[in-house]
This record gives C-alpha cells, structure tokens and sequence, in this order.
C-alpha cells in the first residue's frame, strides 16, 4: 500500500443545507469533494480556491492531504484502520474522505510532520515526497 502526500492545502467548507453548490466550485479541477444532505452542504477543496469572501461559510483551512494509491477493491478491510488507529491514539485529528477508487486522510497542516513520524513508527516510510508502506507491512486489508 502506498500513501502519497498531495502537494497542496485543503479546505473543508459548511454551506447551509438550502444553499446551491456555488458556480466556483466547477472551476476545481484537482481535487474537489462535494457532499450534499438533507442536514448540510459540505465542499472540500484546495484552499486557494476558495473566494475571498465567504460570507457565512464555516470553512477550516489548512488541511494536508494524504492518499492512499488506488484503485482499493471494495472488499478489503482496515486500510483506514491501520492509519486513522495511530493517529488517533497519538490526539492527531483527521477528516477522511472516500472514493470509489481510494480513501484520503486530511489531517490539519501543523500536524503533518508529527503524522509523518507516527506513520514512520507503524511501518510506513517516506519516499520521494510520498509516504509508502514498507514492503515487509504490504497488506491489503481495507
């Protein structure tokens, strides 16, 4: 399994639940996550994206991303398990985010080296700007 570090922060965006997906949101072309239910609206996308003024918006900025290469099938198991356990043993706080084909862990910028080591210690090893499990840890349960 291997983890990438995207090069670029996140945000993650509240819209009210009867707010229409606003046009700027297609200008994404990236990394852009829109979710809509009957409580929310919620927009992850990279950070210099958003508008400058975003008048009642709750909006954290200042996400990193880290992507686990796909495609994953959807019959494995404990993928996000094995990073979000440590992380969260560690007080690090994540937002996750799934595709069809992978899982993103968004864990806030100030947290990204201290994810980094934690990771290390768990068997992952940093590689050319992308986080990578080590060979001997290879498995593949989701």
């Amino acid at each position: 399994m291997n983890l990438m570090l995207l090069p670029d922060l996140l945000a993650v965006c509240r819209f009210p639940v009867q707010q229409e997906i606003p046009a700027w949101v297609w200008s994404q072309k990236t990394f852009l996550s829109v979710t809509y239910t009957h409580d929310e609206l919620s927009i992850v996308c990279f950070s210099q994206q958003l508008p400058a003024e975003m008048h009642g918006v709750n909006c954290e900025r200042d996400w990193c991303a880290i992507k686990i290469q796909g495609p994953l099938a959807f019959s494995l198991t404990g993928i996000l398990a094995s990073l979000l356990v440590p992380l969260a043993a560690a007080g690090v706080a994540v937002f996750a985010l799934s595709t069809f084909d992978t899982d993103y862990v968004l864990v806030k910028h100030e947290c990204c080296e201290q994810t980094r080591r934690i990771l290390e210690q768990e068997g992952h090893r940093f590689v050319d700007g992308v986080f990578s499990r080590s060979a001997a840890g290879n498995d593949t349960e989701r």
